[in-house]
């Protein structure tokens, strides 16, 4: 929204700095002789104080001029065009004055700047046909245009950003130029040639003042720049001077000069990718054509190949077809430079094609290429298989990116035309004295993705399963193909590699189980090398329907079954993807592009989803099978396939196997409750879990895909499951069911029906709720409280308890769930404030207890009500959850909770027992860094004081480090004479002793950073940077004191200890005839911290020292 010109007064009439008090002044003084407040008002009263600061001799009152002239650029931009045309002369006058002045700064000039802008922009065609010579538009801007060349940079800012907006809005004319253009560009051409010119006659004489001009060559550069970029672009008449130039200035060993010719070029072809300057560009690539370098000029000629490719780059964008006509012309041409023995220019040219073929070649010829495009088409391959000649035989790694990307860029029509460069880099590639084996199978594996395996494989056959005398086998393209196979015929795979397969696998099964020969082996690696193939063919396959039937999918099921060769992780991962990736084309919201979709409609990937869903079912019950039959570490892949399968199932076919799963479940359940120990005991053994275990899985996995008739059966099993205390693992995935519900439409809105139903499951089954279940009971909470209606916040308080106890549990992620827990329910309550939260509805509350507005305040006084808990725990737990909150919503809470908190913890800090004081410690310490000072300061005399106590505790303090380390902090927030004066006298001397050590570490550092330079200081920095993982880790945990022995914050906020793990080693004494036994009670006497001494064999002689002339080393 734009800013009004009374919003910008009343700004003035306020000042924030000393040196805006003079603009508030004049002001006033100017709105006091007003009669009514308007832009016209202000301009021409302001205009009639200008002469009392400006005369014709020059600036006499240099402080008024700048008052008055910064108004002035204030409130021409409000005033109307026609008042300030009239105007124009008696302006240009006074502030010419102001441009001409010596002692003019850039308080000054910047505002006398932005007046011309404004009184410039107001001009119409008329006034702009006057001369430069003549009192007028052209010679104000050039003033402008002079001053876009200062040596300051706020005043050659100000001055280009001027030009850029005048030139942007010239007067109406059918011209796309503004009538001043042409001079702005001939002006900054001319300096820029002269400037160019001077550094390059200062260089040939090796002058040392050559650099000199540098720095305003750039300032050249930017102005040249400004021009190009306003109004219509670069004029047309300008363009082959400003081209040669620029090439000459990009040869330059300043890499500032030649980034900021490229970005002159780089900014005339973005003027140009428009429609309206779209007609000078052929002119522009004209012109650069022209300017062709010598062919091994390795300076000059890199930097023209980059102007070229980003200028068809551009000419592409804006006609494509056009510039595909030329493509092979422009590809013969930048080939040449292949043969160059500059490994610079052989670079810059294969770069060059290759941007060739990723920008040049249009959607049209590859989706319905006409005979005039198959032409060119054979005009490009015919460039390429030229390429692979003895002449570029130097040039052949960057020959092999282009052939690249020609076969990335041509896609699918490469074939025919490229199957003379497959072969030939096939052919030596197979040579074991070839040296370009990585770079030739890349060529061969985008080969592969352009054209295909099968066609790839008719000119390069394995020759595996019958070799021929005197072909080769080609089993390192197996690799290959299984990286870069994708969007091709799943059929072929049936034809080709399956059979290829079948004999291999044949082979091993003939040998039976006698021991394995390295034939055998091979065999085994190639059949699981056959079968890495498999994802790469189901990526998108371009026969889905016709390929995958009912025969292949009987297959995969046997080969599913057979455990001879485990095929399950690339069969899976193959079904996976089949299904994946028709889902993402159908999911796309953009129009169909069939280049980007690979010829894959998103009706044709609909139809492969609606012909692979009638294999769901069966495909379902097979994965299944094997899930139950495979080792929990390894069924990860085939739980994600049975993903894909459930996403495209019917409804009626998931609501039918979910309702065989629950019922097999609960037989399960049944039959598990039934057992002996023994029996338990025995299924441990086996390592395989119970089937209840594996049934839950599945019903949790097709959960989110379930229609809604199915929820309340889902919703049954896990409340009674939730309630079984005696299998914590069954209980725990029972609690997964909640959050991954959240993760689909139909299960949030399942989740939103039921919260209150699922809030009372939760608060029934806290009693029942195991250790291990503990962290996901908690995300299922979580998940819970997100959809939690603002007429059901009692279910914080309910569940408050057992969250904050939950701060202190032993596991890791139990601890930090809990904490994310609390601050969800903050969020919550802070997202609902203004509303009513019964209180009474809370369990062991009176029915009469008054209700609560949902507040922030009042969230943290329900956590409050922790301190006042029975055990030390408990108080310890609700100390850790308020400083955890306390840091979330630091910015958010009213000082008198500040307040009442600090001294909560003050009391605290008196408490006699341990678990207390350490998690308080905790959070003094947040209090410190992150409360505002004005609450801290007038806390710190009771804080210190109590601090302080803990110090004197015999016979050994127990946080002695960790209250040094606090000390350390408050002096570093507040300094160190507001610690000492709130400090206890006879505890100053810690103070004191706390300054110094910090005075001495500051002048080792500052004498270590002299002696190493900056360079270990930047690492030190980094490596700071990266110990945590956000801001609460950092001031909880951050501490540049390494003595802190405590670790107890960690266990007390949930999270690992930090501690600096390179402590000293320890070491293992054993004698050299019988190892150490680490079972024996008596092996802690062998272990040591100090490295043991070798023992010496007696009456064995140690061969003395010596050095290379035989001379004694002694005391070495």
């Amino acid at each position: 929204m734009s800013v009004t010109l009374q919003e910008k007064l009343d700004k003035i009439k306020s000042p924030n700095l000393q040196s805006q008090q003079q603009y508030a002044i004049i002001l006033k003084a100017v709105e006091e002789t007003l009669g009514e407040a308007s832009p016209t008002g202000y301009f021409s009263a302001l205009l009639a104080l200008l002469p009392k600061a400006i005369t014709p001799q020059g600036v006499v009152n240099k402080d008024l001029a700048t008052s008055v002239v910064y108004l002035l650029d204030v409130v021409t931009p409000y005033t109307p065009p026609a008042l300030l045309r009239a105007k124009f002369t008696k302006i240009f006058e006074l502030l010419a004055l102001v441009l001409t002045y010596p002692e003019a700064d850039a308080p000054l000039l910047r505002p006398s700047i932005g007046c011309f802008e404004s009184i410039l922009i107001a001009q119409d065609g008329t006034a702009w046909e006057l001369s430069q010579t003549a009192i007028g538009p052209r010679r104000a801007l050039a003033g402008l245009v002079y001053l876009a060349v200062d040596r300051r940079p706020k005043i050659r800012k100000r001055a280009q950003d001027a030009i850029t907006k005048v030139l942007k809005n010239g007067p109406p004319s059918p011209s796309l130029d503004h009538p001043a253009s042409d001079m702005c560009a001939e002006t900054a051409l001319r300096s820029l040639s002269d400037l160019a010119a001077q550094a390059n006659q200062a260089k040939k004489h090796k002058k040392a003042g050559g650099a000199e001009h540098e720095p305003a060559l750039i300032h050249a550069l930017q102005l040249v720049k400004t021009v190009a970029s306003a109004s219509g672009g670069w004029p047309s008449k300008k363009i082959e001077d400003l081209c040669e130039v620029l090439l000459n200035i990009s040869k330059s060993s300043n890499e500032y000069l030649t980034m900021a010719a490229f970005e002159v070029f780089e900014i005339i072809f973005e003027g140009m990718s428009n429609s309206v300057s779209s007609s000078k560009l052929p002119r522009l690539l004209e012109v650069i054509s022209e300017l062709r370098p010598s062919q091994n000029d390795s300076q000059l000629l890199p930097p023209w190949i980059a102007v070229i490719s980003r200028g068809y780059d551009v000419s592409a964008q804006i006609e494509p077809e056009e510039t595909f006509q030329k493509l092979p012309e422009l590809f013969d041409m930048i080939s040449g430079f292949l043969a160059s023995s500059s490994h610079n220019i052989r670079v810059s040219a294969s770069e060059c094609l290759i941007s060739f073929m990723a920008n040049c070649i249009p959607n049209s010829v590859l989706l319905e290429p006409s005979v005039y495009d198959e032409k060119v088409l054979g005009k490009l391959a015919k460039g390429a298989i030229d390429l692979l000649s003895v002449k570029y035989q130097a040039a052949w790694m960057e020959t092999f990116n282009v052939l690249g990307a020609m076969f990335d860029g041509l896609r699918w029509t490469s074939d025919p035309i490229l199957a003379p460069v497959v072969k030939t880099i096939g052919e030596l590639r197979g040579n074991e004295s070839f040296t370009g084996k990585k770079e030739a199978d890349e060529v061969i594996g985008t080969a592969i993705r352009a054209i295909g395996p099968e066609s790839v494989l008719k000119i390069l056959p394995l020759n595996l399963a019958k070799p021929k005398a005197g072909q080769p086998g080609r089993a390192w393209m197996l690799p290959i193909l299984r990286e870069y196979v994708s969007n091709t015929n799943l059929q072929h795979f049936k034809t080709e590699f399956i059979p290829l397969s079948e004999t291999m696998f044949q082979r091993v099964l003939d040998h039976g189980d006698a021991e394995k020969t390295m034939d055998i082996k091979i065999f085994e690696t190639l059949v699981l090398q056959i079968w890495a193939l498999f994802p790469g063919y189901c990526d998108l396959p371009l026969d889905s329907t016709e390929a995958f039937d009912q025969g292949f999918a009987e297959l995969l099921a046997n080969l599913l079954y057979q455990l001879k060769i485990d095929l399950r992780s690339d069969i899976c991962k193959g079904l996976q993807t089949l299904v994946e990736s028709n889902k993402a084309i159908v999911a796309l919201e953009t129009e169909d592009d069939l280049v980007l979709q690979s010829r894959v409609s998103k009706a044709v990937a609909q139809k492969n989803l609606d012909h692979l869903s009638t294999f769901a079912p069966n495909m379902l019950a097979v994965l299944f099978n094997v899930y139950s039959e495979t080792l929990p570490q390894y069924r990860a892949y085939i739980l994600h396939c049975i993903n894909a399968f459930l996403s495209i199932a019917s409804p009626a076919e998931l609501a039918k196997t979910f309702e065989v799963a629950t019922k097999t479940l609960e037989s399960s359940i049944a039959e598990t409750s039934a057992q002996t120990p023994a029996e338990k005991q025995k299924q441990k053994e086996q390592k395989m879990p119970p089937a209840s275990h594996t049934l839950m899985d599945l019903v949790i996995t097709m959960s989110i895909y379930l229609p809604r008739e199915s929820f309340a059966t889902l919703f049954n099993i896990a409340s009674v499951i939730i309630m079984k205390d005696d299998d914590p693992q069954l209980q725990k995935k029972s609690y997964k069911l909640i959050p991954r519900l959240a993760e689909s439409e139909l299960g949030r809105l399942a989740l939103q029906e039921r919260n209150s139903e699922l809030q009372q499951l939760i608060l029934s089954s806290a009693s029942k709720a195991t250790s291990p279940a503990k962290r996901d009971r908690l995300a299922a909470i979580a998940a819970l409280v997100s959809f939690l209606p603002n007429d059901s916040l009692h279910f914080i308080p309910a569940i408050l308890p057992e969250v904050v106890i939950s701060c202190k549990e032993i596991n890791e992620r139990a601890r930090t769930t809990a904490f994310d827990l609390l601050i969800s329910m903050g969020d919550k309550i802070v997202a609902a404030a203004g509303s009513t939260i019964e209180i009474s509805k809370v369990d062991h509350m009176p029915d009469d207890e008054a209700p609560k507005t949902a507040s922030l305040d009042e969230y943290i006084m329900m956590v409050s009500a922790g301190l006042a808990g029975s055990t030390p725990h408990m108080i310890s737990a609700s100390v850790t959850a308020l400083t955890r909150i306390l840091y979330h919503f630091r910015e958010s809470i009213s000082t008198e909770t500040f307040d009442g908190l600090l001294q909560t913890l003050d009391l605290f800090l008196t408490s006699n027992n341990r678990e207390i004081v350490r998690s308080v410690l905790g959070a003094v310490k947040v209090c410190v860094i992150s409360l505002p000072t004005e609450v801290m300061i007038p806390r710190l005399s009771t804080l210190i004081e109590n601090l302080m106590k803990w110090n004197e505790v015999k016979p050994k303090p127990p946080f002695k480090s960790k209250i040094k380390h606090l000390i350390e902090r408050m002096i570093r927030r507040y300094g160190v004479d507001v610690v000492n004066k709130n400090t206890p006298e006879k505890d100053r001397k810690l103070v004191a002793h706390i300054r110094k050590t910090k005075e001495q570490k500051k002048r080792r550092k500052a004498e270590g950073k002299a002696s190493r330079g900056n360079d270990s200081d930047d690492e030190e920095e980094t490596k700071r940077k990266g110990r945590f993982e956000s801001e609460y880790d950092e001031a909880v945990y951050g501490s540049d004191d390494s003595s802190d022995d405590s670790g107890s914050d960690f266990e007390e906020l949930g999270q690992k200890s930090r501690k600096d793990k390179k402590g000293g080693n320890t070491y293992i004494v054993e004698d050299e005839d019988e190892p150490l036994d680490l079972l024996d009670r008596k092996a802690l006497a062998n272990i040591s911290t100090t490295k043991p001494l070798k023992q010496r064999t007696p009456g064995k002689k140690t061969k003395a020292k010596t050095d290379l002339d035989g001379k004694l080393l002694l005391g070495l």
